[in-house]
């Protein structure tokens, strides 16, 4: 009976500790559970990084949420939005030994599956290593120009420095997926496969680039601007001298012109002429033809044969035919009495 009361006892004292340890268990459960969950922003990337040893780990990159890592770890983070970068006004040289001043902008993004990597070369100290880059990238791209270039050619050298400062950066290797932005695999980046690590860059994407102010210097500026303006006075002469040359032509062409009217217009008005004459050379000779064979028949009807009274009618009527002639009654009576009498 004893026995029996000692071992009632005792089970009710391991349910009790039982109890006790479950409900330590479920208050430590109330504790930790919300001190073993981490947050990453969404402009942020993260590695997994235990406190009690200060070890990261690097074989996984977390992106933006809430995420269940043990009450003894929390992230380690890196920026995996746009990275802003202004470099004012760089000294560099170029081709012609002259030395100038650029401003550029540009923005780069750390790369999610190069994050790693990034971390084994510069820790969290990749800032600074990324300006200085850049300067030397803008230095570099620089020295293949003269000083006429920086002005005339503007978008030349910008897409010049641009596509130097992004290799720099982002080296010269394909990337994964080369749809993930526009110079993602550029035509002569190379295969991932044969890629070293001399040609992998420094894990960022260069995707926003902009150059600003050249600076030159004031007499360099000057001399260019008179040359430019020696060279548009020289244009501005030969358009002169072409345009002095055209109007020569075209007088030549209207006088020639002139010259082909007046010649059609002499050759009109002989032609006229000779229309004029030979029109009424035909006239005259119809007329006298007509007049001939009607004094013949003139002639014979009124029976006149003597050649003497043939000129005496032909005057008589070449008198009438005149306007400043007049003959009278008796004139006329005496012709035709003579001609009677003759009869």
């Amino acid at each position: 009976m004893v026995i029996a009361i000692m071992a009632e006892e005792g089970v009710t004292c391991i349910a009790k500790l039982l109890c006790i340890i479950g409900i330590i268990g479920v208050l430590m459960m109330i504790i930790l559970l919300p001190l073993s969950f981490g947050d990453i922003e969404y402009y942020q990337y993260g590695f997994m990084k235990q406190k009690s040893t200060g070890t990261v780990f690097l074989d996984k990159v977390y992106a933006n949420g809430k995420h269940l890592i043990g009450p003894d770890a929390e992230f380690k983070t890196f920026q995996a939005d746009a990275h802003y970068v202004t470099l004012e006004k760089i000294r560099a040289f170029t081709s012609d030994r002259l030395e100038v001043q650029i401003t550029v902008h540009y923005q780069y993004f750390l790369r999610k599956e190069d994050l790693p990597k990034l971390h084994r070369r510069f820790d969290v100290f990749y800032k600074d290593v990324m300006r200085t880059s850049g300067v030397d990238a803008v230095k570099g791209s620089i020295t293949v120009f003269e000083k006429g270039q920086l002005i005339s050619d503007r978008q030349k050298v910008e897409e010049t420095i641009y596509k130097a400062v992004r290799e720099r950066l982002g080296g010269t290797c394909c990337r994964q997926n080369c749809n993930s932005w526009l110079h993602a695999c550029d035509p002569d980046c190379k295969e991932r496969s044969l890629c070293t690590p001399e040609f992998e860059g420094l894990f960022a994407d260069v995707k926003y680039f902009h150059m600003g102010e050249v600076y030159i210097p004031q007499v360099v500026k000057q001399q260019y601007l008179r040359t430019l303006t020696l060279k548009e006075d020289a244009e501005k002469e030969k358009l002169l001298q072409n345009a002095t040359v055209e109007r020569k032509k075209t007088q030549s062409k209207v006088q020639k012109i002139k010259n082909e009217a007046a010649e059609i217009k002499e050759q009109a008005a002989a032609q006229s002429k000779l229309i004029k004459v030979t029109s009424e050379a035909n006239y005259t000779a119809i007329v006298e033809t007509a007049r001939s064979q009607g004094l013949n028949l003139l002639y014979t009807y009124l029976n006149i044969t003597d050649q003497e009274h043939k000129n005496s009618f032909d005057y008589l009527r070449t008198l009438r035919s005149l306007d400043n002639v007049h003959l009278t009654v008796d004139f006329q009576q005496r012709i035709v009495g003579s001609m009677g009498s003759g009869k």
